[in-house]
């Protein structure tokens, strides 16, 4: 099996960059891509669908990303221990109609040895918000990595 560093028992800066690296791989919207990031028996609960293993990962990301078009996200760690990592994060998107969403959550993650996701928990809001409203556009720049986001 191929390491995915950095591995656990995470430190403040080995957390970070996990945050970091997740927040960019999502940023693609490609679910092949980001599903690489977890075990091949990951388990998931992602709002109210619960999902087991990298196949159903990627059916549950390809009909969120076919939903959820221009969707930008951010994450900021909120806590880590051992192998364990909590975030919070905040995306926006617009439906079909041209709607657009800030979506407000919280993620629990834990990782097996070689730095993959084995377990993975979301809770997610949705605000709707105008246009004029957004405040996240495409991937993160260099200049605002490590800045916390606002709550509102």
């Amino acid at each position: 099996m191929t390491a995915r560093p950095p591995l656990p028992p995470f430190d403040p800066d080995t957390a970070r960059q996990k945050v970091q690296a997740a927040e960019d791989a999502w940023n693609t919207r490609d679910p092949e891509k980001v599903s690489l990031a977890y075990t091949e028996d990951s388990r998931w609960r992602n709002r109210d669908t619960f999902v087991t293993g990298r196949a159903e990962i990627v059916e549950l990301l390809t009909a969120k990303w076919a939903r959820e078009l221009d969707y930008a996200l951010r994450k900021e760690l909120w806590a880590f221990d051992g192998d364990r990592i909590a975030v919070r994060f905040q995306y926006e998107c617009r439906d079909a109609s041209g709607q657009w969403w800030r979506s407000y959550g919280n993620e629990l993650w834990e990782f097996d040895e070689n730095g993959l996701m084995a377990r993975r928990e979301a809770s997610i809001n949705d605000v709707r918000i105008g246009e004029s409203e957004r405040r996240i556009f495409g991937t993160r720049p260099d200049s605002e990595r490590g800045v916390p986001f606002p709550l509102r």
